[in-house]
């Protein structure tokens, strides 16, 4: 759970700092902090997914050929469910509700348009879904941090269009992620470490995907991917 409080705590503070801000950064802050926050990203991801493999050579090549065929068959799951699709639908419900709000000034109620606003943001991004499956595995919240440090940048922003409500959407992150995560450590208590090994490294290629859609680089649908986390167990099950 140290992960999710640490996401908690960066919606909280952002949002703080958005409402005693009294006008937003200026465009070159905002491409350093993408810039830092793109390479962070990548550190916290490749890192997760290098402490999850080992052993010889053949080993290794093993374990990542499982992780790369996880990630293929987890598109093809999602795509089929398409997940992509339903979260793109809850993109779509924020920037109609913030359109809306455009030029209508700064805000410095309680409306309820700022908690659903961030609760559909923070609540469907793949970092925090996947972010809550590694801290409750293996106690791994450097990912869920990253994703506070994100969340933080947004609900400044968002504090200034609907007001201090957007503090509220921290409710739905914890009942959401903390139950991910006390599922996930439930269910990692049982599962071996090499099937646990196999879901965090292929978490953490996920987790460095997201770099690129920070940086703009390229443009991937990762909720279609989240299906591999419970594909590569089951290959590296097959495959021992």
């Amino acid at each position: 759970m140290t992960g999710t409080i640490l996401n908690a705590a960066g919606i909280l503070a952002g949002s703080l700092l958005g409402l005693g801000m009294r006008q937003p950064p200026s465009a070159p802050t905002q491409q350093a902090w993408k810039f830092a926050l793109g390479a962070l990203t990548v550190w916290v991801g490749l890192g997760l997914t290098w402490k999850s493999v080992g052993g010889g050579v053949g080993a290794v090549a093993r374990q990542l050929a499982i992780v790369v065929l996880a990630m293929v068959l987890g598109r093809m799951a999602g795509r089929a469910m398409r997940l992509q699709v339903l979260s793109n639908r809850v993109g779509q419900f924020a920037r109609s509700r913030m359109k809306a709000k455009a030029g209508a000034g700064a805000a410095r109620g309680w409306r309820s348009d700022g908690f659903l606003v961030g609760a559909a943001l923070f609540c469907v991004t793949p970092l925090g879904l996947v972010g809550a499956v590694q801290d409750g595995l293996v106690s791994y919240w450097p990912t869920l941090a990253v994703k506070g440090v994100m969340d933080a940048l947004a609900a400044m922003a968002f504090v200034g269009m609907f007001g201090g409500s957007v503090m509220l959407s921290v409710v739905p992150v914890v009942a959401l992620q903390g139950t991910v995560s006390l599922l996930s450590q439930a269910a990692g208590a049982s599962l071996p470490p090499l099937l646990v090994d196999a879901i965090n490294a292929t978490g953490g290629l996920l987790v460095f995907a997201v770099a690129l859609v920070i940086w703009e680089l390229k443009k991937v649908d990762l909720v279609s991917y989240l299906p591999s986390l419970a594909v590569a167990p089951v290959l590296a099950w097959l495959w021992t």
